[in-house]
């Protein structure tokens, strides 16, 4: 079951369709962690490109969904509500399975050290159980409202 939808992912964060890579958040402990479910289909654009006739999802568009759902855990934060975060840094990068068409893309955040308006989280991307990606983010949450 859903924590937050669609619609309420967007009522959070800016992204839009075809830049929107995350489905559900289902999981959430505010300023703690998030798990967010992003399906992954061959009807992705970026398939089109990457590759023909092997088609797996870019390592930076992985990134950038971890980025999404850590933005969603940072901003439900009370205080940065209603603002909006930017990833900074990105910090040991392993990416270690590939992810295609019809996998499910677990995205885990977990929340770092937060200072004023910075900070860390560390993430995975997780498919059938297996780390696909690992990072950590690094984010800075802008001082104005949307």
């Amino acid at each position: 079951m859903a924590v937050l939808t669609t619609t309420e992912i967007m009522a959070i964060i800016p992204n839009r369709y075809p830049i929107l890579y995350m489905d559900q958040v289902i999981e959430m402990v505010p300023d703690e962690s998030l798990v967010a479910i992003k399906n992954v289909t061959i009807n992705e654009q970026f398939f089109q490109g990457h590759f023909p006739g092997n088609p797996v999802m870019p390592g930076v568009l992985i990134i950038e969904s971890l980025a999404q759902a850590a933005s969603i855990l940072i901003l439900k934060s009370p205080q940065f509500t209603g603002k909006t975060a930017y990833m900074t840094g990105i910090d040991n990068a392993k990416f270690k399975q590939m992810v295609r068409p019809g996998d499910v893309l677990e995205l885990h955040v977990k929340l770092g050290a937060v200072r004023g308006n910075m900070g860390t989280v560390d993430v995975e991307a997780i498919v059938a159980g297996k780390i696909a990606t690992k990072a950590t983010l690094m984010f800075v949450v802008a001082p104005e409202d949307k």
